[in-house]
């Protein structure tokens, strides 16, 4: 029990350290991995083995992925294009469905960027057209919020399914076509709770509109900066099916599965995302501009995704896979246990992220235990902790903090909109996981 016991007592560190002292998570984590290593009798020597290999070899696979990915969205933050996309969905969908045109935005807006930054950028727009169609405020800000959610901890490019893939050694094209198929059906819960339960709350729309300076892109070719990527992703994964879709050329698989890794195929996007500007300036490229804000941006996400990485391999080499295989059983558990952990350490810590990265830290060593080691249920076991890494989000959030000062909501009124989506979401997400796990499997 000594194992246990030091994982208990490590996790607890971990969550007090967070919340009570505000210690940043790498530092948290960290500290975890060698707490629980020495608590736990490991030898000196496999600690600083397990924390080169985690960190390194971690980061080895996702860090360039994740700078990538990240550039994407600050680049189409900053040239006005993640605006003009915004509109676009605006335009398409109808102002009168101001839920729906929310909703998509925040959804297609939160993939490359983060989603702060989307809902500044789209506040002001959420406010000018929900005035204009005579509907609630609260309930088009929890369209926006719930669906700027969904991809955040479901689709990659964003950090923390990227990292949590890696951890898990799951294909990043199989969780992106998932995800994607998973959270765009979850929301339809989360946009009858927006009309409906949201739309309740009353807010004062103060309508204080800012344009964004400058010429901006066209919508065709901000797309091609999120839409190339992803196709080039899955396009790699889809190429690896048992059925050759592709036909069996090894020239051509080569060269499908050179530009379909996605560090290759997020360098291509930002690429792309390099034409978005109307005026070129080298600024954009130097450690002093966008390319610096974007290393500012991906530094703490690297960070926690290493530390994660180094508990995550702490945990494997001090043999707790075998101790729990033999002393627990786990059976009808399966995905509901990275689920619940997840949304424990959500509910606890205020960060989805961190809450993705330390689940499948956690989890990793224990999943053959749990039977999801092979085939789809990689892939799963990465949603089920996106689908947990929402649940709930409140005022340890820092996202919780400014939707409810950005839109003048109460504490009360955000717990009625941002807690209850996004907890909406996650339990919606979670039954259909496992419904198509079961259909599929």
């Amino acid at each position: 029990m000594i194992l246990i016991i030091a994982l208990i007592l490590s996790l607890c560190f971990l969550l007090f350290s967070i919340i009570k002292f505000d210690l940043h998570p790498f530092f948290a984590l960290f500290l975890t991995a060698i707490i629980f290593g020495v608590t736990s009798g490991m030898d000196l020597s496999l600690i600083i083995q397990s924390i080169n290999e985690g960190f390194g070899g971690l980061l080895g696979n996702v860090g360039p992925i994740i700078i990538f990915g990240v550039l994407i969205g600050i680049l189409l933050e900053k040239s006005g294009g993640a605006l003009v996309i915004a509109m676009k969905i605006l335009k398409t969908v109808g102002e009168k469905s101001v839920h729906l045109a929310m909703m998509v935005s925040g959804y297609i807006l939160s993939i490359p960027v983060f989603g702060d930054s989307v809902l500044l950028i789209m506040d002001p727009l959420n406010k000018v057209l929900s005035n204009k169609a005579k509907v609630s405020y609260a309930g088009t800000t929890a369209a926006l919020a719930t669906g700027l959610t969904a991809s955040h901890v479901m689709v990659p490019p964003t950090p923390g399914p990227i990292a949590a893939a890696g951890i898990l050694d799951a294909n990043l094209g199989d969780v992106m076509l998932w995800g994607l198929v998973i959270s765009i059906l979850s929301l339809t819960t989360c946009y009858i709770f927006a009309k409906t339960i949201a739309s309740r709350v009353k807010l004062k729309n103060d309508l204080m509109v800012k344009e964004v300076e400058g010429k901006k892109p066209t919508f065709t070719k901000s797309m091609m900066a999120v839409v190339v990527p992803i196709l080039l992703i899955t396009t790699k994964s889809i190429s690896e099916f048992p059925t050759e879709p592709f036909g069996s050329n090894p020239q051509l698989l080569n060269i499908i599965g050179f530009l379909g890794t996605p560090a290759i195929a997020l360098a291509i996007g930002v690429f792309i995302a390099l034409t978005l500007p109307s005026k070129w300036d080298k600024k954009i490229i130097s450690s002093a501009g966008w390319f610096g804000d974007a290393i500012k941006v991906a530094a703490p996400i690297l960070l926690i995704t290493g530390a994660g990485g180094i508990f995550g391999k702490t945990l494997q080499n001090s043999g707790m896979s075998e101790l729990i295989s033999s002393e627990f059983n786990f059976v009808g558990l399966q995905l509901m246990l990275p689920f619940l952990l997840a949304a424990f350490l959500k509910t606890s810590q205020g960060s989805s992220t961190v809450a993705l990265i330390t689940t499948a830290s956690i989890v990793a060593p224990l999943m053959p235990v749990l039977g999801l080691d092979a085939g789809i249920m990689k892939t799963m076991t990465v949603l089920a902790i996106g689908a947990g890494s929402t649940v709930t989000s409140h005022v340890n959030d820092s996202f919780f903090w400014i939707m409810t000062q950005l839109t003048g909501m109460t504490v009360k009124q955000g717990y009625k909109v941002q807690s209850l989506g996004t907890a909406t979401f996650g339990i919606t997400a979670i039954i259909l996981i496992n419904l198509i796990t079961w259909i599929v499997g």
